[in-house]
């Protein structure tokens, strides 16, 4: 018998009891605070799209805050309190929540409450990742393109309240899982890291000996066919709705090989709007968005695709091969972008007279397929351990939720 199960024999025989989250908390919901008045220094404050993307299960600082003048028309989390946010693009997201353990009192607004109760407050915030509270959650939520779960219905949640020392307990517990998954992400990240710096520098070794030697030298301009994008229009949903054609904007190309997009559109979308279908084994590079104020992002795409008015492809020319154009343009853009980079602007930018003009070196196709060769067989292990990465995180992720959903259950006391 574990330490635990020990604990609620001995506090709580009958069972743990269950009762509405409105019994043991109040909610008040924020309102406001759009991004725009977020700062660098003033009182902190927690927007709700932040929870999704960059908080954990607690937080003891904030990474934003408002103005002093702000901040009295924002709802207050002191600390212990828990900001849970009310809306999502899809159910099972929706209701993230996080618990401030800062020193002082925060603010937060529009889709967010604050729960202020007397529990243990990470307790509450592992309970609102639980299998528990995702049915409950999926039950009360409304909308279809915007998940809504309001203040009002979070108060209809039905929550197991076992003794503060048993709550204490699991919270160890399941810090200890949170820190163990956290280490072994970034023991593999750090791993993926220096793997991914030595290709690099294989690759750059390997163009630096081309750049200096006697081979030609081509512009971009004449290394194959060149493809822009477009926009299909929002308003025609036909062109949207059960798309198959990749959609590739400047979000999709974080990896050297563009395997999916998050958008895909209809052929009539292509056919009828300024996109064009870029054949497949082109290589696609971002060429408006502010990422270019300090990386050029460039991704191989093996199957045919479009593109947005933020991107360009080519699609190499005969002589060249794909792949080789591919480790090129991946070798040289540093100096592209530096070359090609538009002076001021509020959005970063290539300009294309300088990106046409940019010259690489091109030898003959032995070669290249020779280089091919050895720079694919260094990409392979970067994206094979990239693969073990995320399988190893899946499985010791999986492992956690299994034993947090076991924690969190108990026999229930009768009513």
């Amino acid at each position: 018998m574990s330490h635990i199960d020990e604990l609620l024999k001995q506090l709580c025989p009958d069972g743990v009891p269950v009762v509405r989250l409105d019994e043991i908390a109040q909610l008040l919901r924020g309102n406001g605070m759009p991004k725009t008045v977020l700062t660098n220094e003033g009182v902190g404050a927690i927007h709700y799209g932040q929870i999704y993307t960059r908080y954990g299960v607690w937080a003891t600082e904030t990474l934003s805050f408002v103005s002093p003048e702000t901040s009295v028309k924002l709802a207050k989390a002191d600390p212990g309190d828990i900001i849970i946010t009310n809306t999502s693009e899809n159910v099972d997201e929706v209701c993230k929540a996080v618990a401030w353990l800062g020193e002082k009192t925060i603010v937060t607004g529009g889709h967010a409450t604050v729960i202020k109760h007397t529990q243990n407050p990470k307790y509450l915030a592992y309970w609102f990742q639980s299998e528990s509270f995702l049915g409950q959650k999926k039950a009360l939520a409304s909308g279809t393109k915007v998940i809504d779960v309001s203040a009002k219905q979070l108060m209809k949640v039905m929550i197991p309240v076992p003794p503060l020392e048993v709550q204490r307990e699991i919270v160890q517990i399941l810090d200890q899982f949170t820190r163990l998954e956290a280490e072994l992400e970034a023991e593999l990240e750090a791993e993926l890291s220096a793997r991914s710096r030595r290709y690099a520098h294989f690759q750059q070794v390997a163009f630096l000996r081309l750049d200096e030697s006697e081979v030609r030298k081509v512009p971009l301009r004449e290394v194959g066919t060149w493809y822009g994008g477009g926009t299909p229009s929002k308003s025609r949903p036909d062109y949207w709705k059960s798309g198959t054609i990749p959609w590739i904007s400047p979000k999709d190309m974080g990896n050297q090989t563009v395997h999916s997009t998050e958008d895909y559109i209809t052929e009539n979308a292509v056919s009828e709007s300024a996109t064009k279908l870029v054949p497949k084994e082109s290589v696609a590079l971002v060429v408006r968005s502010s990422i270019l104020n300090h990386t050029l992002p460039i991704a191989f795409v093996p199957v045919a695709a479009s593109l947005n008015q933020d991107m360009k492809a080519v699609v190499a020319g005969p002589g060249i091969n794909p792949r080789y154009l591919f480790h090129a343009l991946r070798a040289h853009r540093v100096d592209l972008l530096r070359t090609a980079r538009r002076s001021g602007g509020s959005v970063g930018s290539l300009e294309s007279g300088k990106l046409w003009t940019f010259e690489i070196p091109v030898p003959g196709l032995q070669e290249q397929e020779r280089l091919v060769a050895l720079l694919d067989q260094y990409d392979a292990s970067v994206e094979e351990l990239r693969s073990c990465l995320t399988s190893e995180v899946s499985a010791r992720r999986k492992q956690y939720e299994y034993y947090r959903d076991r924690l969190l259950t108990f026999k229930e006391a009768a009513a």
